[in-house]
């Protein structure tokens, strides 16, 4: 989905930070997050709505029906990529996988290293546990702010 509506977003002089599609039953609800190095205004994410919504109804990606919310990330920003990992290097972050590591799926820790596509989290401030997450093993990742 990010293949597809990158390319709008960024021929309207921004940055797609990155998306979620969340199944609520019979509906859906796409969240489209939009940055730019001056920061984001209603502005941007009014041109950035119509031309997404208009991007969507051609191409017709989501099946049923759908709401479409365009924002920017916030101070608790999601992070996506290992791109946005590494650029918050030392920073708190809340993490919730698809799947349990050492039988937990929720873990708040600091982001002290990234390779490739793996995390190295420290969880625990006392004796400095580092734990290693696979970036496809994230379900939900964001900014601890």
């Amino acid at each position: 989905m990010a293949e597809l509506i990158a390319p709008t977003v960024e021929a309207l002089g921004l940055i797609l930070w990155g998306i979620e599609l969340q199944q609520q039953g019979k509906y859906s609800l796409l969240r489209v997050y939009i940055e730019h190095e001056e920061g984001v205004g209603i502005e941007d994410c009014e041109r950035v709505s119509r031309q997404v919504s208009a991007l969507l109804d051609v191409e017709d990606p989501i099946t049923g029906e759908y709401t479409l919310e365009v924002s920017s990330p916030g101070i608790d920003r999601p992070l996506f990529t290992a791109e946005q990992f590494a650029l918050y290097e030392g920073e708190k972050v809340n993490v919730r996988l698809r799947t349990a590591l050492q039988g937990r799926r929720r873990f708040k820790g600091v982001i002290k290293k990234v390779v490739d596509d793996r995390i190295g989290l420290a969880i625990d401030a006392d004796d400095g546990e580092l734990i290693e997450i696979s970036l496809a093993d994230i379900d939900k990742a964001n900014i601890d702010f």
